[in-house]
């Protein structure tokens, strides 16, 4: 599930433009405060969060960062600190479990505002297709985490197509796992990369979750 569509990164010509190069700030300063998937799909993605650890159900306190976040962290409970990273503001000031805020346009800036090894556990959700440095921001993603903290990546098959890279939009679900894996080898410092389905298959109508997982790598 998770092999390359592109040899050693090799992306095509083109891959990481969009339809609508503009600011992304100008196309985030409305603030949205809706979800993006529907209920299915966020109990999915809470459900990997707390297998992952990550939550406030978990075994000792837990320092979380939420990239490219919004009002909403989708945890099933608030971990003990949570950093949130994201376009708007407000919809930064109006998540809950949120403990620090932090509005940053990685597409202009991947480097993280946080000390090396200062992180349990990452959490992107349904953003990595807006990405246009992603593997950047990943190494970046890789100098946070703590060794053995996870990095968890989940997608659906919806998104603002205007602001979505090109390699998304022309792709299948199946390889935008193997994309986002090919993205985390990459960066380095992680270890293999696990795609899976997170939503049931065959009759479930709902928005599709999926999810690759990958973890820092002892030093």
């Amino acid at each position: 599930m998770t092999s390359s569509p592109f040899a050693a990164g090799d992306f095509p010509a083109g891959f990481f433009s969009r339809e609508d190069p503009s600011p992304d700030a100008d196309f985030y300063d409305p603030p949205r405060l809706v979800t993006h998937i529907d209920d299915g799909a966020i109990a999915a993605v809470g459900d990997l969060y707390a297998e992952l650890g990550l939550d406030g159900d978990a075994h000792g306190p837990r320092r979380v960062l939420d990239l490219m976040s919004s009002w909403v962290s989708h945890l099933r409970s608030a971990p003990a600190e949570l950093v949130v990273l994201g376009m708007n503001a407000a919809e930064l000031d109006a998540n809950p479990v949120a403990t620090e805020r932090v509005v940053q346009d990685l597409n202009s800036d991947p480097t993280l505002p946080l000390p090396d090894a200062s992180v349990d556990g990452v959490l992107c959700c349904v953003s990595i297709d807006y990405l246009v440095r992603p593997v950047e921001v990943l190494a970046e993603v890789a100098r946070v985490l703590r060794p053995g903290g996870p990095v968890a990546i989940t997608f659906s098959n919806r998104c603002f197509p205007t602001k979505a890279i090109r390699g998304w939009l022309l792709t299948d679900d199946a390889q935008h796992c193997a994309i986002v894996a090919e993205y985390l080898r990459l960066a380095g410092g992680f270890t293999e990369p696990e795609a899976s389905l997170r939503t049931p298959s065959g009759r479930y109508h709902g928005d599709p979750l999926y999810a690759v997982v990958a973890r820092r790598e002892a030093d």
